[in-house]
């Protein structure tokens, strides 16, 4: 019965560079066109929201700058996932080990004895080691006890957010909050310096593009590179050629990990300058970081664009809640109709469809 079909499937051995872009961008279309069904279920226009959108976006330079700001964290956390990924090590806690670069930025700032001059160096050192230290616990549990790496770093988010509360409620509670469950302002010494009037803190923002590129060097020039691409492909291969499996996802989850942890630097040091609510510290950055690191297709150099085409949304769905009256999860269904629907196109990234006399 099957034979009788107009057309076969067949699988495609490396999809060209044509192929990876016309079918992210597909799947980009299909998520804005049911995007557009949701506008106009609320009674809005679907071409007058995307034009708010845009110009939200792009339409001036406070415009552009926010659409910065709010690519720099998803940048940074984006390049740590594209490498974990590299190895098929599914890290779906880069939200806690943000916050844990937070938290760790928030003692050298408020409670640690290092002298103005070395404050932010240390911020970030210190911020990279604690969400690589996060990103390890996974990395042992899955490469010495085999359990599941979604499940634990999806657990450990929720572990990161409840320990977030209990500081900003409990012993880094500060006292010049009138009562808000915050810790105190920052010095101007653990303040990041931004670009003018803007809120965009240059040093996190050149910090991760120099991360783009290091990673992208790493991954393909570099021999720890090409064990990551092998164990990510076929573990018993690698493992055949003398590659250590468990040595290479504790590194993996070290660096994807201390990436993120150092976005959560910069989002309490060059943002909030205090340690807040986890809900108001990041608006789901390690969440959306993976749709950021899957449009790349786990290209770090990708990740830069990819990482600004998700800053526009954020920046653009503050314009579209505020001039349409939206619900204030637009957002977050703009993120997950993306995520979808990139999921949906992998299909199309593995095999192709050849109609009868195509061939």
């Amino acid at each position: 019965m099957l034979d009788n079909l107009p057309f076969e499937i067949e699988k495609r051995q490396n999809p060209t560079g044509l192929a990876v872009i016309t079918v992210s961008f597909l799947a980009l279309l299909g998520a804005f066109l049911v995007a557009s069904i949701i506008f106009w279920a609320y009674g809005a226009n679907p071409i007058k929201a995307y034009q708010v959108l845009f110009s939200g976006a792009f339409g001036g330079v406070y415009e552009i700058s926010e659409t910065v700001r709010r690519a720099t964290p998803l940048l940074l956390a984006g390049i740590g996932l594209v490498i974990a990924f590299r190895a098929k090590f599914w890290n779906i806690g880069a939200e806690g080990q943000l916050l844990l670069g937070a938290i760790a930025a928030t003692w050298v700032a408020l409670f640690s004895p290092i002298p103005d001059p070395f404050v932010i160096p240390a911020m970030f050192f210190f911020g990279f080691l604690a969400g690589a230290a996060w990103g390890l616990i996974p990395a042992f549990l899955k490469s010495k006890l085999g359990i599941n790496d979604v499940i634990t770093t999806l657990m450990l988010n929720y572990v990161a957010i409840n320990l977030v509360l209990f500081l900003v409620q409990g012993p880094w509670k500060g006292d010049e909050q009138w009562g808000f469950p915050y810790t105190n302002e920052f010095s101007p010494a653990a303040k990041l310096p931004t670009i003018g009037t803007t809120n965009v803190h240059w040093i996190t923002l050149v910090i991760g593009v120099l991360a783009a590129v290091v990673i992208y060097y790493l991954i393909n020039r570099t021999t720890p590179g090409f064990e990551i691409k092998v164990l990510g492909s076929s573990p018993a291969a690698g493992r055949f050629a003398g590659m250590s499996y468990v040595k290479t996802t504790l590194f993996v989850m070290f660096v994807s990990g201390g990436m993120a942890g150092m976005a959560g630097v910069g989002e309490v040091a060059g943002i909030h300058h205090m340690l807040r609510n986890p809900n108001e510290l990041s608006l789901g950055y390690g969440y959306t970081a993976i749709i950021v690191a899957w449009l790349a297709r786990k290209n770090p150099l990708a990740v830069i664009v990819t990482s600004l085409f998700f800053g526009a949304i954020f920046a653009g769905g503050d314009a579209i809640k505020v001039s349409l009256g939206l619900p204030f999860q637009i957002t977050d269904v703009f993120n997950g109709l993306i995520l979808f629907f990139l999921i949906g196109s992998e299909l199309l990234m593995s095999y192709k469809i050849n109609w009868s006399g195509s061939k």
